[in-house]
C-alpha cells in the first residue's frame, strides 16, 4: 500500500469523523496490524457491498471510526478507477449469535471523494440503518431484560431468584459494582444474585438513594407469575414488561 494512499484514507477518516453528528474519532490500521484487521474482518456488518469486495481484497489498511458510545464504522479502499472509498457498519463485541436473528445488515455505502458531503450522506442513511440496527440486536441480547434509560435504571426478577439489569450508560455503573452486581462483559448486563435473600433485598434498598443522588429513577420489573420478595423497597414500582424483538439471525 503506498504511503500517498495510507495518507489519505486516514486524513478522510479524521475528517469524517470531525463531520458527523455525536463524538467519533478514528483509528488508522495498517498492514502491520494483522491480528486487528482480521479481527474487523470478521465483524464488518455487510453482506453486500463491501462483503463482495472483501472476498477478493483481503484487508491491508483501514480507518475504524468510533462513537463514544461504542459504535464503530470502518472505512477502507475501494480497490477500482473510481475516486472515494467504503464505508461500512462494524457488529457489536461478543454477542450472541441469536441476537443477530432477523435484524437486516445495515449494509455498507461507496463514498465520494469529499469527507464533508460524505458525512451528510452517511448521517442520512447509514447511521440511521445502523443505529436501528444496533438497538434491535442490543435489546435481543437482553434476553428479556426490560432496558434501563439514562434517567432510570430498570431492575427484573430472573427465574433463578436473581436481579437483572442493563444501564443506558456508565453512571450507575459504580453503585451497581459496589453492592453485589456482577457486570457480563458480553452483554454488559449487571447480576445480583439470589445466593443471600437478606443481602439481595438490602442492596435493593440501598442502590435506590444512592442513584437518586445521581438524578437516576428505579424500577423493579415483575415477570408474570412471580412477585418479588416483601423485603424489596416498596419505591420501586414495576416498570411495564418490555416485548422482545423476533430473533433469526443473518449476520
Amino acid at each position: 500500500m503506498h504511503d500517498h494512499n495510507s495518507e489519505r484514507l486516514a486524513s478522510y477518516a479524521d475528517v469524517l469523523a470531525g463531520e458527523l453528528p455525536d463524538t467519533w474519532f478514528s483509528t488508522h490500521l495498517t498492514a502491520g496490524d494483522k491480528d486487528d484487521l482480521a479481527e474487523l474482518t470478521d465483524r464488518i456488518w455487510d453482506l453486500d457491498l463491501v462483503a463482495a469486495l472483501l472476498a477478493e481484497h483481503p484487508l491491508q489498511q483501514a480507518a475504524v471510526l468510533c462513537r463514544s458510545d461504542g459504535a464503530q464504522l470502518v472505512l477502507i479502499d475501494r480497490h477500482d478507477e473510481r475516486d472515494g472509498f467504503l464505508l461500512a457498519a462494524v457488529a457489536p463485541h461478543a454477542l450472541p449469535d441469536e441476537a443477530y436473528r432477523g435484524v437486516p445488515e445495515p449494509n455498507g455505502i461507496a463514498l465520494a471523494d469529499d469527507p464533508f458531503l460524505s458525512a451528510e450522506q452517511v448521517a442520512g442513511d447509514l447511521l440511521i440503518r445502523y443505529d436501528r440496527a444496533l438497538a434491535q440486536v442490543r435489546h435481543n441480547a437482553l434476553d428479556g431484560i426490560q432496558p434501563s434509560q439514562p434517567d432510570r435504571v430498570v431492575l427484573t426478577w430472573q427465574p433463578d431468584g436473581s436481579v437483572a439489569t442493563a444501564p443506558a450508560d456508565g453512571r450507575p455503573c459504580t453503585v451497581l459494582a459496589a453492592h453485589g452486581f456482577v457486570q457480563d462483559p458480553h452483554s454488559g448486563i449487571y447480576r445480583l444474585s439470589s445466593d443471600d435473600s437478606q443481602a439481595q433485598a438490602r442492596a435493593l434498598r440501598e442502590i435506590g438513594p444512592q442513584l437518586g443522588a445521581l438524578g437516576i429513577g428505579t424500577a423493579l420489573q415483575h415477570p408474570a407469575g412471580r412477585h418479588a420478595p416483601t423485603s424489596a423497597p416498596a419505591s420501586m414500582p414495576p416498570a411495564p414488561a418490555g416485548t422482545r424483538a423476533p430473533t433469526a439471525r443473518a449476520r
